[in-house]
């Protein structure tokens, strides 16, 4: 999909935010996905339109935010969706405190709500007396298996950075805390650590400036590989070959860089399918199912060439 088609979807689904849930059979479903900006969650958005096709029985209205840090857009969905009298809301926060009254209302509303990719703050959901399952990946085993691979190839007291995601996002938090499990476990020298708010340009600033502060780097392990891509360009353009990197999301567009070394790895959460399954389990629920419980895990795998 190009992103002028993106564009045009991201369009449509904002306008049909204003547009009331019509009597009809089919139940319809209200997807809130994080930056469409972002290659994962432009096959994200792929996926659940091709699922949506192929089930034929519900009606999918979709939204993604401008940028990873729109959180504004995502509260609008939700409330939006309330409006509506949508059946079901499939979210995956851009941030996981801000999300929760909004979703707390949405559950008082009689909606089904489906919490995946991210998880919401468990100490939020305390205080607001809310109770939801989680469904999506081990961020934290994911990101210990790519800082594992750098590790290997690396060995003990090399020196390496970190570039976080989101602070406001628990997958962000779980991804670091990953990193960090394999810099104590296989005893990597941290120079750093810092968020570029999982966009390419910021983690190209970013990381350029922890190049020069420490131009004796030997390994970077960044939290989603947009942020991996602005690592790349930025160790291009200095010149260096010598410096190894390790993403997450093992979107299309880094394939080629871990087959021609610029990247070492990163970690397949299969996005296209995420979404297409917590739409599912959604609709269990509301045909008469089981509410969901706990964390729903789905799986990650280590991409390496």
């Amino acid at each position: 999909m190009t992103f002028t088609k993106i564009a045009a979807s991201a369009a449509a689904a904002i306008a049909l935010l204003a547009a009331p849930v019509m009597a009809q059979d089919k139940p319809v479903v209200g997807l809130v996905m994080k930056s469409l900006a972002n290659e994962f969650f432009q096959n994200m958005m792929e996926g659940a339109e091709a699922h949506a096709a192929q089930r034929g029985d519900y009606e999918l209205r979709a939204v993604g935010m401008q940028n990873e840090t729109d959180f504004e857009s995502q509260i609008n969905a939700v409330e939006n969706f309330i409006t509506q009298g949508v059946d079901a809301i499939v979210i995956a926060p851009a941030d996981s405190k801000a999300m929760v009254r909004p979703i707390k209302k949405a559950i008082a509303a009689g909606i089904t709500v489906v919490n995946f990719d991210v998880a919401l703050d468990a100490d939020a959901k305390a205080q607001q007396g809310l109770e939801l399952a989680f469904v999506g990946p081990d961020n934290r085993g994911g990101a210990k298996m790519a800082g594992d691979a750098l590790a290997e190839a690396l060995g003990a007291g090399a020196k390496v950075v970190i570039i976080e995601g989101n602070p406001g996002a628990d997958n962000a938090t779980q991804r670091r805390l990953g990193f960090e499990d394999a810099v104590a476990e296989h005893s990597l020298d941290l120079l750093d650590s810092r968020t570029a708010h999982w966009e390419t340009e910021e983690a190209n600033q970013v990381f350029s400036t922890m190049l020069t502060a420490h131009p004796d780097l030997q390994g970077v392990m960044a939290a989603n590989d947009s942020m991996a891509i602005g690592v790349v360009k930025a160790l291009e353009n200095a010149g260096r070959s010598d410096i190894i990197v390790v993403g997450f999301d093992a979107i299309p567009a880094v394939l080629p860089m871990i087959e021609d070394g610029r990247m070492l790895a990163s970690v397949d959460q299969f996005g296209q399918q995420m979404a297409a399954n917590a739409i599912d389990l959604a609709l269990d629920v509301v045909a008469g199912g089981p509410e969901l419980e706990g964390w729903v895990t789905t799986p990650i795998e280590l991409v390496t060439k």
